[in-house]
């Protein structure tokens, strides 16, 4: 694990998250090419993904366009550049994710 991972873990740990690490998902790429990748961190209870940004020389664009193109919901925290506000941003994230989950299945049970 790296230290931005170690970080984002330490911090999931306070607030009582339970996650997985690096749990494998089935990816096709651009071409069409079966994939398996590890995302950093999978939240059990919220059933979204997490990617550590530790680095500005990763192309993060690209695994935000795979993953969104496989349907898996993913959030990226840039722990490298936003320091704090890492944190408000995954709580954020999490919140808004929960609350539209939670209005598409009350959609649906009304129906």
């Amino acid at each position: 694990m790296t230290n931005a991972e170690k970080e984002v873990a330490h911090v999931l740990k306070g607030l009582r998250i339970q996650w997985s690490y690096e749990q494998p998902v089935f990816i096709w790429d651009e071409n069409m090419r079966p994939r398996v990748w590890t995302p950093d961190f999978y939240l059990k209870h919220f059933g979204v993904y997490v990617e550590v940004c530790g680095s500005q020389d990763f192309d993060y664009e690209y695994r935000r366009r795979m993953f969104d193109k496989n349907g898996y919901f993913v959030i990226f925290v840039h722990v490298y550049k936003e320091k704090e506000e890492w944190k408000r941003h995954l709580l954020k994230f999490l919140y808004k994710f929960t609350k539209d989950r939670n209005q598409r299945i009350n959609k649906i049970l009304r129906v």
